[in-house]
């Protein structure tokens, strides 16, 4: 990553903020999905394990935030004319990944093929990053995007719907891509959550 150049407007450290929360919030979901798919194998010392994981950087993004209230911007017309059309974009980008999703799992029950939702649903995830990373400028979210894509396919190509061990049984396209989706998010939220550390750094010089 590059030394930031110019000024560094508190909105630029809440925007990777938001980014922080985005990523803990739908990696402790994502984490959620994998566990039940472990079914017997699911424990509660999992799920508390990644809602601890998800409130770490909940509280990273919120240290993000207090620190950018001590940011003094120069405000002008023109500095938030940018913010409000990354907003918008967002927005759609956003709202397109959910009728994506919505699409895909009706398709999916229609068809019969309920086990292909979690697979999909990683893959539409994964392609919306391509189009944040152009947008916020994180270059990182590109990595993001390729596993994301990559692990639902491999998923597919790879393993079986379900595996056995002995008596017990798991879900492996739920447990796998759920788990795997909730690592590459937590990892993401994390690199996010030491960017903004650096922004508020380079603030103070």
């Amino acid at each position: 990553m590059k030394k930031p150049s110019g000024t560094i407007h508190s909105s630029a450290i809440r925007g990777t903020a938001s980014g922080v929360f985005f990523m803990a919030l739908f990696g402790t979901l994502w984490a959620y999905t994998g566990i039940m798919g472990l079914q017997e194998f699911a424990a509660p010392l999992w799920l508390a394990a990644a809602v601890a994981i998800g409130v770490v950087l909940f509280i990273g993004g919120a240290s993000l935030i207090r620190g950018s209230r001590k940011i003094k911007d120069q405000s002008s017309v023109t500095d938030a004319r940018p913010g409000k059309r990354i907003a918008i974009l967002f927005n759609i980008v956003f709202a397109a990944e959910g009728a994506a999703i919505a699409i895909a799992v009706a398709v999916c029950n229609a068809a019969g093929r309920t086990a292909l939702i979690p697979i999909v649903t990683a893959l539409i995830v994964g392609i919306h990053f391509f189009p944040l990373a152009f947008l916020f400028r994180v270059k990182f979210y590109h990595l993001t995007g390729a596993l994301l894509c990559l692990l639902a396919l491999a998923t597919l190509l790879f393993l079986p719907v379900e595996a056995s061990f002995g008596a017990a049984h798991i879900n492996a396209y739920m447990s796998v891509v759920g788990l795997g989706s909730a690592l590459i998010l937590w990892g993401t939220g994390t690199v996010i959550w030491f960017m903004g550390k650096r922004l508020l750094k380079v603030s103070k010089l």
